[in-house]
């Protein structure tokens, strides 16, 4: 069975206004996303990549063009449509966690379940602070975690309504090595089991090079190495035969 798009994008751009005229962050972009996919978003600092994902994740809105989520047509939405298009199918991990400081690790899980009325947000909140190793700090502050902690409850967050897409914003660049390993192996560890669609935006290469895909981001224009795109259709089709 041939895949579905979870995105499609066709056209997208972003120019905003400033003290010297206009500036076009991105240039038109057209491509997709199959559900299942992990595509990494390559590029140096001010390439557009972090602009992109704000776009696709209904973070921002688009100057032009026009982007599908699981087929709704998201550039057509107001911003409270587009909240609620996030949270029935869209988790997010921001590279500065984004935690919030008066809550407990538990309770920053349970949020976005909470939000979405689901009623047993706690017991999930717990099941997967358990899967990221964290039961034992269910009561502890941000400000009681390390970096890496912080990461994995945020995670845990972003995961707890079961999204259809996860998008990732420099997941491990606060960093250091050892929580970075643990932080990738968690990330694809819970998109394999949940099947999640992954986007990932990121400068470390060892990250980029786990997802099927790699786009390239280079002064707003977007591009996929053609060989890289044949191998991951090839491995996109034999996840869903098999």
């Amino acid at each position: 069975m041939t895949p579905i798009n979870m995105i499609s994008t066709n056209g997208i751009s972003k120019t905003v206004t400033t003290g010297q005229g206009q500036l076009q962050i991105l240039k038109p972009i057209s491509f997709n996303v199959k559900a299942g996919e992990s595509v990494a978003i390559v590029g140096a600092s001010g390439s557009g990549k972090s602009t992109l994902l704000s776009l696709l994740a209904g973070l921002d809105e688009v100057s032009s063009g026009e982007i599908f989520i699981d087929g709704q047509a998201m550039h057509s939405m107001d911003e409270e449509q587009r909240a609620l298009l996030r949270g029935a199918k869209v988790g997010f991990i921001f590279q500065s966690f984004m935690l919030v400081q008066s809550l407990t690790a538990l309770e920053n899980i349970m949020l976005p379940a909470e939000i979405a009325g689901f009623a047993d947000a706690r017991e999930k909140a717990l099941r997967l602070l358990q899967l990221v190793g964290l039961d034992h700090r269910a009561k502890h502050y941000p400000n009681q975690l390390s970096g890496g902690e912080q990461q994995r409850v945020a995670i845990a967050r972003a995961f707890i309504t079961q999204p259809k897409i996860l998008f990732a914003d420099e997941p491990t660049g606060n960093l250091d090595a050892a929580n970075s390993d643990k932080i990738e192996q968690l990330l694809f560890d819970l998109n394999r089991d949940a099947k999640t669609t992954l986007i990932l935006v990121t400068h470390d290469q060892k990250l980029a090079a786990k997802c099927l895909r790699q786009l390239h981001m280079h002064a707003g224009e977007l591009s996929e190495p053609q060989s890289l795109h044949v191998e991951s259709e090839s491995t996109i089709a034999k996840q869903h035969i098999g």
